[in-house]
């Protein structure tokens, strides 16, 4: 369906040369001479990569994009294996629609695909996870979270950065958006 650039609001998706775009932000513009015109902020929702780009008169295609529940179950050669938690159906994903997000991949986490026209875009991870340290230099008895940090491996195979005092087996919670160590749920 074609919009008008009266119609474009943030957090629609639109179509621009084959590629789907969400709206970050708009800007309807009304100069005192000429017509008017919609600066916005996009977003690629495949590649993630942010542009702005103005719209004068011409309308803009929507894109319908479909969100679906999925559960991860396993890696495989040139993907990852999802189970649909509506139809139970194995769902293919790419590493390209996953992006950085693989390296925390747990089992059974369950995850927002967006799809357009049947191809997963993107996916998003919950907030946060709870992941079990697997490797790391041994804490010392005294330390505090604020005398800096030291590089541990968690259970999905990711390095990340904690406080000196977490331990192997200490379960810790990440943000998946920024990577970084949030809290201790439990020590060992």
């Amino acid at each position: 369906m074609a919009l008008s650039i009266n119609e474009l609001k943030t957090g629609f998706t639109i179509l621009i040369d084959g590629q789907v775009f969400l709206i970050l932000e708009t800007q309807h513009v009304k100069p005192g001479k000429g017509s008017a015109f919609v600066r916005t902020k996009l977003k690629n929702i495949k590649t993630g990569f942010v542009l702005d780009k103005t719209f004068r008169s011409e309308e803009v295609e929507e894109a319908y994009l479909e969100q679906r529940k999925l559960q991860y179950l396993y890696p495989s050669v040139n993907h990852y294996v999802f189970l649909d938690q509506e139809s139970f159906e194995e769902v293919h994903v790419s590493q390209d629609a996953l992006k950085e997000k693989i390296k925390f991949l747990k089992d059974n986490i369950e995850v927002v695909a967006y799809s357009y026209k049947d191809e997963i875009l993107n996916v998003d991870l919950p907030n946060s996870i709870e992941v079990k340290i697997i490797e790391t230099e041994p804490g010392i008895r005294g330390d505090t979270a604020k005398s800096g940090n030291k590089s541990a491996k968690i259970e999905t195979g990711a390095i990340i950065q904690v406080p000196l005092f977490i331990n192997i087996g200490d379960t810790i919670k990440i943000d998946t958006r920024t990577g970084e160590y949030t809290e201790r749920t439990s020590s060992v």
